[in-house]
């Protein structure tokens, strides 16, 4: 399974469900929060994305809470 990391932001609703969803589902992933450490934004940007949450796996990239696509990565 390939390491998960989340880019998370404050007060974000996407971020706080998307988190919740790999807690339940017993994942192991690192959470980044951009508002917390903004040396972080440009490669959150450089992958693509404007918007949090931004999902890591290997080589799956993508933005927002998508529940099929995080249990593809599971």
């Amino acid at each position: 399974m390939a390491k998960i990391t989340l880019f998370s932001k404050n007060n974000c609703m996407q971020c706080k469900m998307t988190k919740k969803f790999l807690e339940k589902e017993g994942a192991d992933f690192e959470e980044i929060n951009i508002d917390e450490q903004p040396e972080k934004i440009d490669y959150v940007k450089s992958l693509g994305f404007t918007a949090a949450p931004v999902i890591e796996a290997g080589d799956i990239v993508f933005s927002g809470f998508q529940p099929a696509k995080l249990k593809e990565i599971l």
